[in-house]
């Protein structure tokens, strides 16, 4: 028998437990040393909450029905677990959804309580631990005695962290890992920042840059064979064929491009991210970085050189519309950039580093984004209990608009942004109000009388089957609780579904 998911469960009570950085990366290193090499890749999946199979076709229909009674000893494997995840991914057809129902209760009926509730969370995409791919990958780099650095470029190179991971634990050279045409790269991200100005201060010289609501890929070439890789890296080319072509209408024969996909009305206007992704409008690629280049690689160059590669073989109608501005210049053209890109229906902008190299792994200072936050007065409709380090506490709040019979409907959850002193706060005043509990996915839910109005910073709205209003926060998390406005206050569904 393999390292068992009790083991994994326990680690990640524990690292959810703590605060500390640190702690997690020594807790998580531990269990990865223990693993055996055919378990790495799986085990890595669970430890970041992202299923290795991608989706499994398992929705909130399925988990919440589930009632199986838990095993009484801990028996399930890693092994068997990647297993079962595998046999769900590849189950389609007619009686897709019975079949992976009755995987599901099988799967339960061989986990413990503990972890099942843990399997639900990795499914729902609602693990909560406090640990993202940079812990782990930092504890991957502790296990196998390596330099995080290294370990962090390999898993870039290689698209994978599993891979890199294995690779380190065994001791392979990790060095000479180089970037290779048609292998998805994990794409490198960017901290947040409230406005140009700030970000301006942290990146110096800078490319300033629409930021889309739309999809990013990653276009690869190697001559006349072309794939499009997704933000999590799945290949996604023949669903793409404008994407495609594109690509093979470019004089260059091997590169690799980063950029993002919209979709755009009869008019020339954007859609909203949803829109693009299922729209019978065409997709259009705007390409913002080269990595690689005429067969050489560019993800050591700082992003001047990669920007003039780009701008050397794509047409100016694949290019974001970008303004350079000089490290010691004001700001205000660059404020003014970013409200034409608001104006013209898209996010926002990023702020990048024009010294910056390719990084993908922790959110650096040298890649900014910079997004209006819109704010909403909702109720509070219910709490859930949490669990880690916030169990005994309610925490992930349920969020009502005002409906236009007085009632309230639901619009989404959040558990961002809650401080120790307002969970305990919560967690009395809730149960002061409490009207009567339910059971949910991951353990009671307690519902609420509607009294409690409370600020919710989001970056937007997006359609939604999941709630009855049809729309659904995006980013959703607590900027403060109104005691100065009473429940008729608060905004309506229709201001909500408005922001789509």
């Amino acid at each position: 028998m393999g390292l068992l998911l009790h083991d994994v469960v326990e680690t990640s009570g524990r690292v959810a437990a703590t605060s500390k950085r640190s702690e997690k990366v020594v807790l998580l290193a531990e269990l990865v040393a223990r693993a055996e090499p055919a378990e790495v890749a799986p085990l890595l999946g669970l430890l970041v909450g992202e299923v290795r199979q991608g989706r499994l076709g398992v929705g909130w229909a399925t988990l919440g029905d589930l009632r199986i009674d838990p095993a009484h000893v801990p028996s399930l494997d890693i092994g068997a677990l990647d297993r079962a995840f595998a046999q769900l991914a590849s189950t389609t057809g007619t009686g897709s959804q019975r079949s992976r129902a009755e995987q599901m209760a099988t799967l339960f009926g061989a986990a413990t309580a503990d972890e099942q509730q843990f399997i639900h969370r990795v499914i729902a995409g609602d693990l909560r631990q406090g640990a993202n791919a940079g812990v782990v990958t930092d504890a991957v780099a502790k296990a196998s005695g390596r330099p995080p650095a290294a370990v962090r470029r390999a898993a870039m190179l290689l698209g994978d962290l599993g891979a890199a991971a294995e690779r380190a634990l065994r001791g392979a050279d990790l060095d000479s890992i180089g970037l290779t045409p048609l292998t998805g790269v994990q794409p490198m991200l960017a901290s947040t920042a409230a406005s140009v100005t700030e970000a301006l201060a942290e990146t110096g010289a800078a490319s300033v840059e629409w930021k889309l609501d739309g999809a990013r890929v990653q276009v690869h070439r190697s001559d006349d064979e072309v794939r499009v890789f997704t933000r999590t890296l799945h290949e996604i080319g023949s669903r793409v064929p404008e994407i495609v072509s594109a690509a093979l209408a470019l004089p260059g024969r091997e590169f690799v491009l980063d950029g993002e996909a919209l979709g755009l009305d009869l008019d020339g206007n954007p859609l909203k991210f949803q829109d693009s992704m299922t729209a019978d409008a065409a997709l259009r690629p705007f390409f913002f970085d080269a990595l690689q280049a005429d067969g050489t690689s560019l993800i050591d160059e700082p992003l001047s050189v990669r920007k003039a590669a780009l701008r050397s073989f794509v047409p100016n109608e694949l290019l974001l519309p970008t303004l350079d501005v000089d490290g010691g210049a004001d700001p205000l053209a660059a404020e003014q950039f970013a409200d034409a890109a608001i104006d013209a229906g898209h996010e926002g902008v990023m702020v990048k580093s024009l010294g910056s190299t390719y990084q993908a792994g922790r959110r650096g200072a040298t890649w900014r984004k910079v997004k209006p936050v819109h704010t909403l007065d909702l109720v509070v409709l219910a709490a859930e209990w949490g669990y880690g380090r916030r169990t005994g506490w309610l925490s992930n709040i349920h969020l009502g608009a005002r409906g236009a019979d007085g009632s309230f409907v639901m619009v989404g959850k959040t558990f961002k942004g809650m401080t120790d002193a307002l969970l305990r706060w919560q967690t009395n005043e809730f149960q002061r109000i409490a009207i009567g509990t339910s059971e949910g996915p991951t353990g009671n839910v307690v519902h609420v009388r509607p009294e409690h109005v409370v600020e919710i910073a989001v970056d937007g709205v997006q359609r939604s089957t999941r709630y009855p209003g049809g729309v659904a926060l995006r980013f959703a998390r607590v900027k403060r609780y109104r005691g100065d406005k009473l429940p008729l206050d608060a905004d309506t569904i229709e201001r909500v579904q408005s922001m789509l």
